[in-house]
Formats: C-alpha cells, sequence, structure tokens
C-alpha cells in the first residue's frame, strides 16, 4: 500500500511544503520571503511572522497540487532543527495541530539530513536515479559544512567539519564586503563566470584531520580589502569579477582539498554534494572534473533541491516512517542537532 508524506519544511526564511508518496514527489511549494534583503540577513522575528502568513496557504497549495485529499496523508513530516527558533515553532505547532485534527503521526526531520537524502527524491515517470550505500557527502550550507559518510537512509557519520563558519556563511560574508545584495553566494557566483580565479591569493587555512575552517579567510579578505581600497577607493568596484572569482575559487579550493582526502582515507567513489552551497556552478564544476580524474559516480542534486524546501523533508520523513519512527506531540524543536 502506498505512503502518503506531508512534509512542512521552515527552518529559516522559507515556508515551504510537499506531498511525496512513497518516493515520488507529487509536490513542493515554497514560498520566499523578499523582506530580509535590504537588511543584508535573515531576521529572525521578520521570518518567523512571515512564516504564519504563509504556511497555511503554501499547506494547501501543495495537497491541491499534488490532488491529494488531507483523508489520504498517512503521516506529516517536520522541520524539527536545527534553525531558527522562531521559525521551527511555526512549522512544529503548525504540524502538531494538523496531526491531531487529521489523526494521523508526526514524524520528526533533521534538517541536515533531509539536504543529504533529497538525492532520492523521484519524480513521477521518472527512474531512480541516486547515489548507492554507502556514499560520501560534501554538505555545504550557509550554516554547516560537512563531510558525512552515508552508510543507509538513516545511518550517517560525519567525519569532518567546520570549527567555526560555514562555507556558505564566507561567500554572503564575503559577498556583503564587496557591497553585494543577500544573499550574496548567488551574485558571488554569476560575476565569478566573468573574472579571474587566479587574480589574488588569499591564504587557506591550515586545519586538522578533515575537518574546515573559514573565519580566517573572510578575516583575511576583509583586511586585504581594507588595504587596496586605502590606495584606490575605487578597487572593489574596479575589480570585482576578479575579487568574486578568486575568492570562489579558494573556498572551493578549501572544501576540496578535505574531500578528496576524505575519499582517498574511506575508499568510497560513490560521491554526492548537498546543501545551498551545492548550487554554486563552480563547486558543481569542480566535482564533475575531479570525479572524472578520480573516477568518481558523481552526484549533483537538481537546483530546486538545494535550498530549503520540504520535498527533502518529506523523503527523510518517508525512510523514517518505514523504519517504524514516529514522534510524540509533547517534542520541541532545538535549534542545535547533531545527525
Amino acid at each position: 500500500m502506498a505512503i502518503t508524506i506531508l512534509a512542512i519544511e521552515s527552518s529559516c526564511d522559507d515556508t515551504s511544503a510537499a506531498v511525496i508518496r512513497d518516493q515520488v514527489l507529487l509536490s513542493n511549494i515554497i514560498a520566499n520571503q523578499d523582506v530580509h534583503q535590504k537588511y543584508g540577513g535573515v531576521i529572525p522575528e521578520l521570518a518567523s511572522r512571515a512564516h504564519q502568513q504563509n504556511i497555511i496557504p503554501v499547506v494547501h497549495r501543495a495537497l491541491e497540487v499534488a490532488n491529494v485529499g488531507v483523508g489520504e496523508v498517512d503521516a506529516i513530516a517536520f522541520t524539527n532543527g536545527p534553525g531558527l527558533l522562531g521559525s521551527l515553532l511555526v512549522g512544529t505547532s503548525f504540524a502538531k495541530g494538523l496531526s491531531i485534527s487529521l489523526n494521523v503521526p508526526l514524524v520528526e526531520v533533521n534538517h541536515l539530513q533531509g539536504h543529504i537524502l533529497a538525492h532520492f527524491i523521484q519524480k513521477p515517470g521518472e527512474e531512480p536515479n541516486h547515489p548507492q550505500f554507502p556514499f560520501l557527502c560534501l554538505l555545504v550550507s550557509g550554516g554547516h559544512s560537512q563531510i558525512v559518510v552515508v552508510r543507509g537512509p538513516l545511518e550517517m557519520e560525519i567525519i569532518g567539519q567546520t570549527l567555526d563558519d560555514a562555507a556558505g556563511e564566507a561567500f554572503d560574508k564575503c559577498a556583503k564586503v564587496m557591497g553585494l545584495p543577500y544573499p550574496g553566494g548567488p551574485f558571488i557566483d554569476k560575476l565569478a563566470a566573468e573574472g579571474n580565479p587566479k587574480a589574488f591569493k588569499f591564504a587557506k587555512p591550515q586545519i586538522p584531520e578533515l575537518n574546515y575552517s573559514f573565519s580566517g579567510l573572510k578575516t583575511s579578505f576583509l583586511y586585504f580589502l581594507r588595504d587596496r581600497v586605502a590606495e584606490n577607493p575605487n578597487f572593489i568596484e574596479e575589480n570585482k569579477a576578479d575579487l568574486c572569482a578568486s575568492i570562489q575559487h579558494t573556498i572551493i579550493a578549501v572544501l576540496m582539498d578535505k574531500f578528496v582526502k576524505a575519499t582517498k582515507l574511506t575508499g568510497i567513489r560513490e560521491i554526492a554534494v548537498a546543501g545551498g552551497v551545492s548550487a554554486n556552478s563552480g563547486l558543481r564544476s569542480t566535482l564533475v572534473e575531479e570525479g572524472k580524474k578520480r573516477k568518481w559516480k558523481v552526484f549533483i542534486p537538481e537546483f530546486g533541491y538545494t535550498t530549503d524546501n520540504a520535498a527533502m523533508i518529506g523523503i527523510t520523513g518517508y525512510f523514517k516512517y518505514l523504519n517504524g519512527e514516529r514522534t510524540s506531540l509533547d517534542v520541541a524543536p532545538v535549534t542545535r542537532i547533531k545527525m
């Protein structure tokens, strides 16, 4: 018998709902919040208010597009963390209320686990195309940079992670220093295509084992610009494309250096990337090139599954539901959570 999951994602500033039947995605609706752009970052209070406004119409639309009635829903999957507390509370509270009214179980989902399992989402009529277990995943987003060994849908081990800032945060902060809009990562990616990635060199952090650090790189970039602007007030504007290409090249080099080491240590050649930064064209092309050179089998998610979305929550909820996992109504969202 088919299993139908209604999924809700509200960890940051995107309100999303999706319907998955078995592993097939029937709908994935996302409401973005443009209100944060003028502040250069997400304002938690504004985000939670926007979620309250968006969540009912988004869920309604997801069911409508999927052509699924509420009586057909077998379980409600929702993001329980990590994320912004106010945002998570909106999604969690709504999921609880709907669970009670429909008399169906709740399934809590780790947002990071969802990013990784997005590779297992299927579309109607398409053949499955996903990594085989075990595979190695580079999870890169605004708040996390991790190297994860994935042995099964619910069996994951972090073997490397950032000790401070994440790669996505480095992109956004460097973009802000250059006066680019928020979120800065996509703007750096676009301008980098027009620049020289070797125009400027920035120090790469020397961190032990398979861990990352991007705080020092952000600081060195800031000081580099400070010194150049002191000499030439128009330096950033005159060199913006080269600056974007160079900082993007450096961040990707840092990510790939540790990731290549991880593949050698584990011997795993099934390779995946996930998270918001996996939308970066430079990272995607570098993974493909390295894959050809090192005989990896590389899996890169569709752009729609790289940012926060409920489809990835739905597929994770589906696997957890099959595993018999259910969540009590007294569950509380958490801002930090381990894999």
